[in-house]
């Protein structure tokens, strides 16, 4: 039977409060949480069996993917202020999710814990059924409530400032005006740590000596209300250049110019193309060249900016949309930037915003700098045919199918293995699992999974001590009478008896 995923819902939730009620009786058809099974660590210090960081979309739906697998040892910290965690309400800017409603997101298979549900309850099957693309502002408000219906223990305002091995576990030194504890000891660290999450802002040489107040980084905190009447330089024409540029332009920019290295507009999400559960299943299963492949012929043709967000900005008379004109330097001139492109064509601005986005690199990951150039890349390991390089692809760490990162050189770093990158760096190695809308929640399944199995692998002699101390019997004696063979003569009798 096929379904139309768009029909009506029949039986919606007609307040959030229902909603809430029903998120909780299919939590306790599902039996969640299940009881604790990971066995306690030796240790006069207490010893979290999984460490979180990042409160985010990613590391909400890794904590509930743990507690459902009875994982419950657990702590989650994110560094911003509660609501706050993620990209949503700080450096994102579009106006609308670039994923179609419909995707499930983070509900792990829990039609009650869906987008559409919360959005159903709230304001009802034909606000849903107008509704285009959900509003950014409003997938927080939900991010919110997913936190809050499923309790999910997330501790803000609490930087892991580095990650050290001791022994066979991790030592967390803590910051922040939540922290409850300078440091703390770990069995297992998830870095759910979102699209900057294994790097950092791609910023161009050309900005090297320039005064920082003449240029941002998209992802800075930038006030658009100093733009009015100035003249910007947008770099790049991807979705954060896009809706920095719009913007820039209803905040009254004089003229707001992008400059494009392509020769022409990106048109085609291609990943977007193949997304299947077949392609989710596959990708980490591909032999390198296939996934170097599809990752760098992605990378290449670039995804566009949605076309909600390009006409937000192409709408407006003094929007420029210049292509071909990579930037070769930007000089400071008293008050002005003196821009010089690759053509050698020159123009002046006032203010440079870089759209350039972030880019994949564990060397530059502060928590990790006392080992970080062990963790085994991908430029390690494979060397791509000619004319397919992809310095950018390189960078990315060659994890293992659990998402843990890999020694670069064998026994120099094994506690490497406990660290997973549940973040954009485990692209190239697992596909777009733990970063993107469409498939976090198999993510976490795969994440949740693995990690319960070294739990239980590191600590099988107590689980298999617990199986032969365990005792409790299911009868209890009186549910039978046992019963003496007959001897030879009876059976012959009872058989002489029969004919």
């Amino acid at each position: 039977m096929q379904y139309n995923v768009q029909a009506p819902l029949n039986v919606a939730a007609s307040t959030l409060e229902e909603l809430e009620h029903r998120v909780r009786d299919d939590l306790a058809c599902l039996c969640y949480p299940p009881a604790n099974w990971v066995e306690t660590t030796d240790s006069a210090e207490k010893v979290h069996d999984v460490v979180i960081i990042g409160g985010g979309m990613c590391g909400l739906v890794a904590g509930f993917s743990l507690l459902a697998g009875g994982i419950r040892n657990i702590r989650i910290f994110d560094r911003s202020p509660q609501g706050f965690e993620g990209p949503w309400l700080t450096y994102a800017r579009m106006e609308t999710l670039r994923s179609p409603k419909q995707l499930t997101g983070p509900a792990y298979g829990i039609a009650s814990l869906t987008f559409r549900s919360w959005y159903v309850a709230q304001f009802g099957n034909d606000a849903w059924a107008e509704m285009d693309k959900i509003p950014r502002p409003m997938w927080m408000d939900y991010l919110r409530w997913y936190r809050k219906v499923l309790s999910l223990p997330v501790e803000n305002n609490v930087e892991v400032k580095s990650i050290l091995p001791e022994g066979p576990l991790m030592r967390l030194t803590l910051a922040g005006s939540g922290a409850k504890e300078a440091t703390i000891l770990a069995r297992k660290i998830v870095m759910a740590t979102g699209r900057d999450g294994m790097g950092h802002p791609n910023i161009p040489d050309f900005v090297a000596g320039l005064d920082r107040k003449f240029w941002a980084h998209s992802s800075d905190a930038i006030d658009f209300q100093a733009l009015r009447s100035k003249r910007v330089v947008v770099v790049g024409v991807g979705a954060s250049a896009v809706d920095n540029a719009a913007e820039a332009l209803e905040a009254g920019a004089k003229e707001v110019r992008h400059l494009i290295r392509r020769k022409e507009m990106p048109q085609i999400n291609k990943l977007m193309g193949i997304g299947s559960f077949g392609f989710t299943a596959a990708f980490s299963k591909l032999d390198d060249a296939r996934r170097w492949q599809i990752m760098n012929y992605s990378l290449r043709t670039q995804t566009p900016a949605p076309r909600g967000s390009t006409l937000r900005v192409s709408r407006h008379d003094n929007a420029y949309f210049h292509f071909n004109a990579g930037v070769k330097s930007v000089e400071q001139s008293g008050d002005e930037l003196i821009i010089t492109t690759q053509d050698g064509s020159r123009l002046v601005t006032d203010f440079l915003i870089l759209g350039t986005g972030f880019t994949v690199d564990p060397l530059a990951r502060k928590e990790l700098e006392a080992y970080a150039d062990k963790i085994l890349l991908w430029r390690d390991c494979y060397t791509p045919p000619a004319g397919e390089e992809n310095k950018e692809l390189g960078n990315h760490p060659y994890l293992s199918a659990d998402f843990s990162f890999r020694e670069k050189e064998a026994g120099t770093a094994p506690w490497l293995a406990n660290i997973y990158s549940f973040n954009a760096g485990a692209a190239a190695s697992l596909g777009k699992l733990s970063g993107d809308i469409p498939g976090i929640s198999e993510g976490a399944a795969i994440l949740a999974r693995e990690i319960a199995a070294r739990l239980y692998q590191e600590n099988f002699e107590q689980h298999w001590q617990a199986l032969l101390d365990y005792s409790t019997p299911e009868l209890q004696g009186d549910e039978w009478k046992a019963s003496p063979l007959p001897d030879a003569e009876q059976i012959q009798s009872q058989q002489a008896e029969e004919v």
